[in-house]
């Protein structure tokens, strides 16, 4: 599975790898509207890509994106599928981590849960886009803060560099040949549990997002 913000270039390094032709969104409005699978093969093992949408998604809501990427997920471990490993993507080029990208990889980190981390790759994309100096520092701030990667990076998570090319995808896709398949938090969750998608710790942390957005709009308005 292929996961990140809108616009980190998931679907580029899905289209680079398996040499397909997912729409990219080259604009404000995001291509990747709904969950897209995408067939090839990487060093001689059949790969299948799983094209997620961004939870900050032009048209969609974080609440909608969640149920389709859940109810995605529930049908393929249903049917006796799970995913090898999940690719999640960041612009290295972002001058600072705003609050919503914090909020969204919180939320990936609840989908998956901490015992699937070691099945996690955070690929840092757009290195073109700044100085390798300027990269190499957001990289390290990025890796050594629990505000953002170090957690996940301490429960097993790797961090990779994709530069646009090949060579460098390939790179980032090493691992998961390795990787022996893992059921994720939220699929257990909603599966083995039986729990519906609003008591799941996803579902709950969610809540607790949009709760505060509404509380600080709020309180933006009495400000008025």
């Amino acid at each position: 599975s292929v996961t990140g913000p809108t616009g980190a270039g998931k679907t580029s390094f899905i289209n680079l790898v398996a040499g397909s032709s997912l729409e990219v969104g080259n604009s404000l409005r995001s291509c990747t509207s709904g969950v897209q699978t995408v067939q090839c093969i990487v060093a001689g093992e059949q790969v299948t890509f799983i094209d997620t949408p961004g939870f900050d998604d032009t048209y969609k809501s974080q609440a909608d994106i969640l149920k389709d990427i859940a109810d995605f997920l529930e049908q393929t471990y249903e049917g006796g599928r799970k995913l090898t490993g999940v690719i999640y993507m960041h612009r290295i080029s972002d001058v600072r981590v705003g609050g919503i990208a914090r909020e969204n990889f919180r939320l990936f980190k609840k989908i998956c849960g901490r015992g699937a981390m070691k099945n996690v790759v955070i690929v840092t994309t757009m290195w073109d886009e700044v100085p390798e100096e300027v990269g190499a520092r957001r990289e390290q701030e990025l890796a050594s803060k629990s505000l953002f990667f170090k957690d996940a990076l301490d429960d097993g998570a790797k961090m990779h560099r994709h530069c646009g090319q090949i060579t460098t995808a390939q790179t980032s896709m090493s691992p998961f040949l390795r990787f022996l398949p893992e059921t994720l938090q939220l699929q257990r969750e909603l599966v083995d549990e039986m729990r519906v998608l609003p008591e799941t710790t996803a579902g709950d942390e969610l809540q607790r997002s949009l709760d505060e957005q509404a509380d600080a709009h709020r309180r933006q308005m009495l400000d008025l």
